[in-house]
This record gives structure tokens, sequence and C-alpha cells, in this order.
């Protein structure tokens, strides 16, 4: 029988900052784009978005300071402290609540919010009716036409970073990456958390089929950091506003390029709930 991975997933982030991993590296880049994409298709403020494994609050606190009413939910106990002092040091931006809790069973009543995060939840979720139950949870919660943004992580991502970070004379990463191109299985042995946790990887269209199988209206799969996050040198790119923008420009030309998604380390499906009349002409056709 599959463990249940919440119990992992506490323990890698009793272990590593998730606070500040975003205001870090290449991180950054994921940060900046993330939230490019979430802007193209959010309802405008001051909708309600539940922010559902938003860790300590990143994407919260950014979006209560754009006016949106903002619920955080996460199953980590570290992250929902780290918020709740946040919030306390941040009433011009606080969040509507912070909670516990667990991304395949919310405690939101039907249709009461108008767009959901998952930017975590699908790949920590190992096991695929996990990942439907989630995914169906959100569309539960969700109003008529409200947007669900998912994340997940590609299935090249290991192959890629060991590449990148001359990984590949590890054999004990080694064998991870094995299993990650085999099975998108993703486990770290080793007690090394650079290596990451208990995770799911998923190829593109994988993506995209659970998300439709959930009874959602994909719109799009997008990827997140594209190629940026293997750029040479990436701190001093970064560090300069125009090559910062030249970067973030050269990934938006090929973000539709279906052939070149899987090169980013996260990818990001957009999808919409239908209206019930919308979903029974659909079935009917």
């Amino acid at each position: 029988m599959p463990t249940d991975p919440i119990q992992d997933i506490v323990a890698h982030y009793q272990e590593v900052d998730e606070d500040s991993r975003l205001r870090t590296g290449c991180f950054r880049l994921e940060f900046a784009r993330t939230k490019e994409l979430i802007l193209r298709h959010l309802p405008r403020t001051p909708a309600v978005v539940a922010d559902v494994g938003g860790a300590s609050g990143s994407y919260s606190f950014w979006l209560a300071g754009l006016g949106y009413q903002v619920h955080l939910v996460d199953p980590v106990p570290k992250h929902v402290g780290q918020a709740t002092r946040a919030c306390e040091l941040q009433r011009d931006q606080s969040l509507a609540s912070v909670r516990l809790g667990d991304a395949r069973k919310l405690d939101f009543a039907d249709e009461s919010v108008d767009a959901v995060l998952l930017l975590g939840p699908l790949y920590h979720l190992t096991e695929r009716d996990d990942r439907l139950a989630c995914l169906r949870e959100a569309q539960r919660i969700l109003r008529a036409e409200g947007i669900v943004f998912a994340a997940g992580i590609s299935r090249f991502a290991s192959l890629l970073a060991a590449l990148h970070e001359e990984l590949l004379g590890d054999p004990e990463f080694t064998a991870i990456l094995e299993r990650d191109l085999r099975e998108g299985q993703h486990r770290n042995e080793t007690g090394n958390p650079v290596y990451f946790t208990t995770a799911y990887f998923h190829r593109p269209s994988a993506l995209a089929e659970e998300v439709m199988e959930s009874g959602l209206s994909l719109l799009e799969i997008l990827p997140v950091e594209g190629p940026g996050w293997l750029a040479k040198d990436f701190d001093r790119l970064w560090a300069s506003p125009e090559q910062r923008e030249r970067m973030m420009w050269c990934i938006r030309q090929i973000e539709k390029e279906e052939e070149l998604i899987g090169v980013s380390a996260h990818l990001l499906a957009i999808a919409r709930k239908q209206r019930i009349s919308d979903s029974g002409a659909s079935k009917s056709r």
C-alpha cells in the first residue's frame, strides 16, 4: 500500500527554509514568471483566492497587497506559524485566513472562491487518485468560471539540474534521476535535503490529462522558467534590470512551443470551472 506523503513533506520543510527560497538564485525567476502568468487570468479585485499549499505565504501576501481576499492553506505547521506571524506584522496586507489543511479535503464551502492556487500540492501528491482528488476539490470550491492555477514539476527537471550542476558523478543522485525519468516518482533516501523530497514529476501531457479528467476546462499548460533557469551566471543576469527583462522576454517568445515546455523546471496548468450549462452542452456533442 502506498504511504501518505504528508509526513515526508512536513519533515522536509522542517529542514529547509521555504520562506526564503523564492528570493534566492534562479527561484527568483520562478517567482516572477508565476506571478506574471497568474495575473494574465486572475479575476479582478477584490476576488476571493484560496492559496492551497501556499507555504508561508509568498504568493498570498503578494495577492493581498494587490487587494485580493486571500485564504492560505498548508499542511505544514511550520509554514502556518510563519504566515500567522507575518500577518501580525503586515496588517496593511493581511490575509483573510491562515489554516492547516489538506488539498484533498478542503475546509471551504462549495462555490465560495474565485480562484485557487495549487502551486505545490500536485507534485507533492505521488498517487494519481490523490492528485485528481485535489483538483476536484479545487473545482468544488470554485464559483462558475473560476480559475485554477496548478503547478507541476517537469519529468526532466532532475536530469537538467544534474547537467547544470554537475551531479552526474554522484551515484546517489543518479539513482534518484533514473527513477524520475522512468516513473516520474521522485524519492530521496540520501538524507540530503538539496535533493528535494517525496514527489511526482509530470510530463506536460500528463498534467493536462489530469486537469481535464478532474472536470476542469484546460486553458493552457505553460512553462514557468522555460530554459531560463539554466542560464550561465544567472545571478549576474538577474541583477541587471535590462538583462532580467530580456530573459523574461525570451521565455515569453517560446512559452507556446510544445517541444520546449518540459525544459522548464516547473509547469503551470491554467484551467477554468465550467458553468453547468456549458458542461452539459460539451457532453452532449
